[in-house]
């Protein structure tokens, strides 16, 4: 198999290659980051993690589909690939044209392409007569300046194109206040095309897929909580009861049909007006900041397993076996301010009362950042799961208020 990826992530490297050691695959890890990758993976080797047997971590401009193709084709050892896979935002597209070329299972690279680019997905749902709502785009090298008189239903939320976790995604409430925000992102982000659209009010929401192509699986649903706005960085995720709660979710089934979404993992975001389901972005990957790898955990399936073998080409069951039971509260603690992180607890596992607590450093002490106002400013990460939510939201708030982060200015 090769795996195409940017920067390490806990998915790949708790989630992905473990399952593809437990299927027996080699893996050639194709990224523009190999020094990272290798230090990533010397880690959790020496944690006692899993890995493929035979793991090459090669180098390649992964964002270049061509490239990718050239470096699958010249394999030193001739053999013909089994797979092209990637759970990388930015790379889905590469890897589904990969796929094409080597006439294996993937992704449409259109559906690929259709779900990143948030402008096309406004057209398409629009055209599809899914869901529409107003938006607008200033294209690479176009003039903030041309939005001054724009007749927009303000506030309005303006965002990159391609943009991932909530990065430079901004709520303006007026014209004035939307030619600055777009020029204060084209500031680090020179070529960035970006999307103007009305703001949708409403609970957030998940819901999480996997597809073979023919069958569709509803794995879950998550309730979101974010920070208020301008900014929309995520703080805790809920796992809402199974199954999902309809008639949302069936919309929101509809709107990926359209989209032409069915194959692989899926982390669709949507907002809840009334009997509405109004679709935020869809991510054709699987969900990330370890909620996968706690999903996997209270289904109780392989389900990293699965996903790989659907780029392998192999049907899923009809019924996956997974509990229901089961209930998670994912609490991300943020940095409020810029600094260097002075005090912070460290990694832990305990169990009471039918709740486990795992928590998850995700910066170390003496580590000194600005505030990016996205997931970048996690300090870490506290997987609550069990079957009582009072027990395990009980559990949270007493566990943050016994521990401390401290930032220095």
């Amino acid at each position: 198999m090769h795996l195409l990826a940017l920067n390490p992530t806990d998915s790949v490297t708790e989630g992905f290659l473990p399952a593809a050691a437990r299927l027996g695959l080699a893996v050639t890890l194709l990224t523009d980051q190999p020094e990272a990758h290798e230090r990533a993976y010397a880690r959790h080797a020496d944690l006692g993690g899993q890995l493929p047997a035979t793991l090459d971590v090669a180098p390649c401009d992964v964002r270049d589909f061509r490239e990718v193709i050239s470096r699958i084709a010249a394999a030193p050892d001739g053999r013909r690939p089994r797979a092209v896979f990637t759970n990388s935002d930015h790379l889905q597209t590469q890897a589904a044209l990969a796929a094409a070329y080597f006439d294996l299972p993937g992704k449409d690279w259109r559906v690929a392409l259709r779900t990143k680019n948030k402008a096309e997905l406004r057209r398409a749902l629009a055209a599809a007569g899914a869901d529409t709502i107003w938006s607008t785009e200033l294209g690479t090298g176009d003039d903030p300046s041309a939005l001054a008189d724009l007749d927009a239903p303000f506030p309005c939320v303006v965002k990159p194109r391609e943009g991932v976790a909530s990065e430079d995604v901004v709520l303006v409430a007026d014209a004035a206040e939307l030619v600055r925000t777009c020029r204060d992102i084209r500031a680090h982000r020179p070529d960035a095309a970006l999307v103007v659209e009305e703001y949708l009010h409403g609970e957030l929401r998940t819901l999480e897929t996997l597809g073979d192509g023919r069958t569709l699986h509803v794995l879950g649903a998550f309730r979101t909580d974010v920070s208020p706005p301008p900014h929309f960085i995520e703080e805790r995720l809920h796992l809402l009861p199974a199954p999902p709660p309809q008639p949302h979710t069936g919309q929101v089934l509809a709107q990926l049909r359209a989209l032409g979404v069915g194959f692989g993992a899926c982390h669709t975001e949507y907002v809840v007006q009334g009997d509405r389901a109004r679709l935020i972005e869809v991510n054709y990957r699987a969900i990330g900041d370890q909620c996968d790898l706690v999903l996997a955990e209270l289904l109780g399936i392989p389900l990293f397993e699965h996903i790989l073998r659907t780029h392998l080409g192999e049907p899923l069951p009809p019924d996956l076996g997974a509990r229901t039971d089961g209930r998670v509260r994912m609490e991300y603690v943020t940095a409020d301010r810029p600094g260097r992180l002075v005090a912070a607890p460290a990694a832990s596992v305990t169990e009471r009362d039918g709740v486990r607590l795992d928590y998850r450093p995700l910066r170390e002490i003496g580590e000194e950042h600005p505030l990016y106002r996205t997931n970048r400013d996690f300090l870490g990460v506290l997987r609550a799961t069990g079957t009582d939510q009072g027990r395990i939201d009980a559990a949270v708030t007493e566990f943050l208020a016994a521990h401390r982060w401290e930032i220095a200015s």
